[in-house]
């Protein structure tokens, strides 16, 4: 079963650049500031965990799972890349084997977010652009609704706003929820109001 902790790689930013130490288990790591200017605090759990100061590549093997304000993530494997210039951070990010994914979806109306869910073979996050790119028999789900690739050759990017672009053949499954009558109970769906639904490429 592929275990769901999720998502983006936003900022694994500084693993041990500065002190050349190898990342201990579930040492926390300051990434950039947030919108008012306060460190964010990156914490990663692995079975094992290597940096090279030289290359600036940190691996993480084994368990791998990511906690941050912003996003969780696990995998079996998580390869990090950092900027050759000191302070620019996180370069790109590689999650490899039974990878989740999870990013907020900001609500328009100004609620709570959303979360979208992503599970794939693959991710790939880059600095850059924020995005997150899903191979390998991706899948996302955001409320009820569900995205499959239908082909291994299907690519879903999922960006920092927790929208997805879909490149490759796809279903869509759409679910809605039952209602209820006055007394709480499950009702049938409304004349007129589809039943919930499935997309076929």
């Amino acid at each position: 079963m592929i275990r769901i902790f999720a998502a983006a790689f936003l900022c694994l930013t500084a693993i041990a650049a500065r002190s050349g130490a190898q990342v201990a288990k579930g040492t926390p790591v300051l990434g950039p500031t947030d919108a008012k200017g306060q460190p964010i605090t990156t914490q990663i759990y692995s079975d094992e965990a290597t940096f090279d100061t030289e290359k600036r590549v940190g691996t993480f093997t084994g368990h791998v799972r990511v906690f941050d304000p912003r996003f969780n993530i696990q995998s079996d494997k998580l390869t990090v890349f950092i900027h050759k210039q000191e302070g620019e951070g996180l370069e790109k990010a590689i999650a490899d084997g039974n990878v989740g994914v999870v990013r907020d979806k900001p609500d328009p109306k100004g609620g709570p977010p959303s979360k979208a869910v992503g599970l794939s073979e693959k991710a790939v996050y880059t600095s850059s652009d924020g995005n997150v790119v899903l191979t390998g028999s991706p899948r996302v789900q955001q409320g009820l609704d569900t995205h499959v690739a239908t082909s291994p050759e299907t690519v879903m990017i999922l960006n920092q706003n927790g929208q997805l672009t879909t490149h490759g053949p796809s279903r869509t499954e759409i679910r809605q929820e039952a209602s209820t009558d006055k007394n709480g109970q499950a009702s049938p769906a409304a004349a007129g109001t589809p039943s919930p639904t499935k997309r076929s490429p």
